[in-house]
C-alpha cells in the first residue's frame, strides 16, 4: 500500500526565521524545526535577516545571538505583526529581566534537543496570546 504525501493540505504552518552566522547549526535548527511541522526561512547574516522581516512576517524570529542580531530582534519587535522573539545559544540558558518591559529575555540551549520544539511552540504560543490582547 502506498501513501501519497500531503502538500500542506491548506494548513497554514507558523513561520520561523533563524538567524545564525555559522552553516551547520542554522541547518540544524532549520532541519529540526521543519521535522516539527513549522515553516523556516533562514538568515546568515543580520542584513540579510532585516531583508526578510521586511519581504514577509513571521511568528518567530531566533537569533545566535552574535554581534549585530540583537539589532535584528529589536527590529522585529517593532514591525506591526509582533513576532516573538528568542535568542539560541549552545551556553546554559539565562533569563534575565529587560529593564521597563517587564518581560524576560528568552534563550534556548541547543543541547536540550527534546525540548527545542515544545520551548519554539509555547513561544509561538505566548505570540499569539499577545496578538489578541
Amino acid at each position: 500500500m502506498r501513501f501519497a504525501p500531503i502538500a500542506n493540505a491548506g494548513l497554514d504552518l507558523a513561520r520561523v526565521l533563524v538567524v545564525h552566522g555559522q552553516l551547520a547549526p542554522r541547518l540544524t535548527l532549520q532541519t529540526l524545526l521543519q521535522a516539527g511541522g513549522y515553516a523556516v526561512d533562514v538568515a546568515g547574516s543580520s542584513w540579510e535577516a532585516l531583508a526578510k522581516l521586511d519581504s514577509g512576517s513571521y511568528d518567530l524570529v531566533l537569533t545566535d545571538g552574535a554581534e549585530g542580531t540583537h539589532d535584528v530582534l529589536a527590529y522585529a519587535r517593532v514591525k506591526g505583526y509582533r513576532p516573538a522573539t528568542a535568542v539560541v545559544t549552545s551556553c546554559e540558558p539565562k533569563f534575565e529581566p529587560r529593564p521597563g518591559r517587564g518581560a524576560y529575555e528568552f534563550s534556548i540551549h541547543t543541547e536540550d534537543v527534546p525540548q527545542l520544539l515544545g520551548k519554539v511552540a509555547d513561544l509561538i504560543a505566548m505570540r499569539a496570546s499577545r496578538r489578541y490582547r
